[in-house]
């Protein structure tokens, strides 16, 4: 093949490559623009607890921008808007009720929040009763936690506990009190796999789980 043929395939691997170069270099802008905002160093899945101190800021208005502390009901109280419950939410959950609230209160049209966690709340959880290290435990900030993973920490069951019937109370920010029922033996021995859901339920700061005596 003459050397002359080699043009068209040289130009065409040339223009080829350019488009890979001119791809690659714009790949970081368009995913940037599709991922979600994020918060400094806090997981999306994060869920704002009582006394956790936020700070809040409106994009170009400087004046209702604060940092609050999550008071005993679960809220904040903001500039003009005042008071809203983000105890419980995820932090775009919270930006998205704190935009909310300016615009339902016609304060700002089209207002941009952003929230980031200055000062996190003691995570903490309580396990009493019948397993080998009874006491108070931290909530991880980068995941949940179950009962199943709550009662390992602590050492597992003893050979006395009944784990079938684990209850966890739990007092919300309104003072109403729940109770739930956990099977974790079945989740230990891999049963009733149509209800793990149920039985791996996350746990919350505060929540009290006792695991009872087996009754012989």
């Amino acid at each position: 093949m003459h050397p002359s043929q080699f043009l068209p395939i040289r130009k065409f691997r040339r223009g080829l490559w350019l488009i890979i170069a001119l791809a690659a270099s714009a790949a970081p802008a368009l995913f940037a623009q599709r991922l979600p905002a994020t918060t400094g160093n806090v997981p999306l899945t994060y869920t704002i607890a009582l006394t956790d101190r936020l700070r809040i800021g409106v994009y170009q208005e400087d004046d209702l921008s604060i940092i609050a502390r999550v008071d005993s009901l679960g809220c904040v109280n903001l500039p003009l808007a005042g008071e809203v419950k983000v105890m419980g939410l995820t932090i775009a959950e919270a930006q998205k009720a704190v935009e909310d609230a300016y615009v339902k209160g016609r304060f700002l049209r089209n207002p941009q929040v952003t929230i980031n966690v200055e000062e996190y709340a003691p995570r903490e959880v309580s396990i009493h009763g019948q397993v080998r290290t009874p006491g108070r435990y931290s909530l991880p900030i980068e995941a949940t936690m179950t009962v199943l993973d709550l009662v390992t920490k602590a050492g597992g069951l003893t050979d006395t506990a009944k784990g079938s019937e684990i209850t966890v109370t739990r007092v919300s920010a309104e003072g109403k009190r729940s109770t739930y029922t956990i099977d974790v033996e079945s989740l230990i021995k891999g049963r009733d796999k149509a209800d793990v859901q149920k039985n791996a339920l996350p746990l919350l700061p505060g929540d009290i789980v006792n695991v009872p005596e087996r009754i012989i």
